[in-house]
């Protein structure tokens, strides 16, 4: 009796296992990308190897070679590449390829400077790296294209840097302007590809011509679901650079990843990202920027909290006061007493969420003094400001946005490089 009592039960626990299997199976099966085809293995449990870490598929391309290197803090080649994320030790990538003996003769650096902790907008100087004794070079302020003078004895140039997928990010400005440098002197370039954040999405209006600024320079949307190996084919794919040039491109492309594969970024990519959330919400918060509300520059909730001193304290309750911190010197509504909101505990979903600004706007004190001139830079077009002003809600405002949205995710296709 306790014989047969033992087969059942190992009989069972037998199914069980096979049953759990089976539907973990499924569970994987049934994934799909965000172009609805099946995802057929779980890439997400995998570690991404980032294009830094392929050394050998670009050291080849750099010896014998006079290498310039376009980076930032988050330019690293991590150590250990079977860690979930590469979330290990890490090296700079030009401490690398020098102790590797690759001739780099010159650091180029964008928006926050090479270590990345100067301000929003501050200008950058030129200088040497204090480690290396290599010149450093900007590429923020009035300098934004490397001059040919710059760019002299260079035979290659490698652009690495940590991008959010955001388009008034601007990273990808920075790209643009090294691209056309290096198309116009004949020198050829290198991406480094790593992971977008928010690369699983399309959301926003598509920029309009007449608003094109450093902050927004294609005619793309604002979440552009890309890596920034994708953007650059894009950008020469659609010959976006002065008179219609294209930059000779190698793009190192990532192993394991995809674009609904979620990754957490081991290195905040400028002083005012500082984790996952804040990443999260920057396409929906920046808008701010171009507002008198505060995004949380001056506190250690950048990009987490908006508030001002302008919004109804009756229905924003939560307050902070911006004071000066590492890449706010001078924050906005420095000193006075924010009312607004608290994000740091929501769930953020995929996607631009205007409820915020529209909730803003609607609880403001003096809606003369609620937008200012920076706003149509990052919306890139006048409609949204309008609509938020006539009350259009979020669903009315994204139906805007569909056609040309479809329109725009047919052109990246092209230029996808991962499901």
């Amino acid at each position: 009796m306790r014989l047969k009592m033992l087969k059942n039960t190992l009989f069972s626990i037998i199914i069980s296992v096979v049953l759990v299997l089976i539907s973990c199976g499924n569970g994987t099966k049934n994934k799909k990308t965000e172009d609805g085809r099946p995802m057929t293995e779980d890439v997400s449990l995998k570690s991404i190897t980032v294009g830094a870490n392929q050394t050998e598929n670009y050291l080849k391309l750099l010896e014998h070679k006079q290498v310039g290197v376009v980076g930032n803090q988050s330019s690293v080649i991590f150590k250990d590449k079977k860690r979930k994320n590469d979330h290990g030790d890490y090296t700079h990538l030009v401490d690398s390829l020098l102790s590797l003996n690759i001739n780099v003769k010159k650091v180029f650096s964008p928006e926050h400077g090479f270590r990345g902790t100067a301000d929003a907008g501050e200008k950058i100087k030129d200088g040497l790296d204090a480690k290396t004794g290599l010149p450093i070079i900007s590429l923020y302020g009035d300098n934004k294209k490397p001059k040919p003078g710059q760019l002299k004895g260079l035979d290659v140039l490698i652009f690495d840097i940590q991008d959010v997928g955001v388009r008034f990010y601007t990273y990808i400005s920075t790209l643009h302007y090294v691209m056309e440098a290096c198309a116009e002197a004949n020198i050829p370039l290198i991406i480094l590809d790593r992971p977008n954040p928010n690369g699983h999405y399309v959301d926003g209006p598509i920029l309009e011509k007449e608003n094109s600024s450093f902050v927004g320079m294609h005619p793309i949307p604002i979440a552009h679901g890309m890596t920034i190996g994708e953007y650059a084919k894009m950008i020469n794919g659609e010959k976006w650079l002065k008179n219609g040039r294209q930059c000779t491109l190698t793009v190192v492309s990532m192993v394991n990843y995809t674009h609904q594969t979620s990754y957490s970024l081991p290195i905040k990519p400028s002083p005012n990202l500082p984790n996952d959330q804040s990443i999260a919400l920057y396409p929906s918060l920046c808008f701010f920027e171009g507002t008198n509300v505060s995004v949380g520059r001056g506190t250690d909730k950048q990009f987490q909290v908006f508030g001002s001193p302008d919004l109804d304290k009756s229905h924003f309750p939560f307050n902070f006061i911006p004071q000066p911190n590492e890449g706010a010197k001078t924050p906005p509504q420095q000193g006075k007493k924010c009312h607004g909101k608290d994000l740091t505990q929501v769930k953020v979903q995929p996607g631009i969420n205007l409820k915020y600004l529209i909730d803003a706007y609607a609880h403001t004190t003096d809606k003369a003094k609620f937008f200012n001139s920076f706003f149509m830079k990052l919306a890139g077009t006048t409609k949204l400001q309008e609509q938020i002003q006539n009350g259009l809600s979020e669903k009315e405002i994204k139906a805007t946005w569909s056609q040309e949205l479809e329109d725009f995710k047919k052109i990246r296709n092209k230029y996808k490089l991962y499901p």
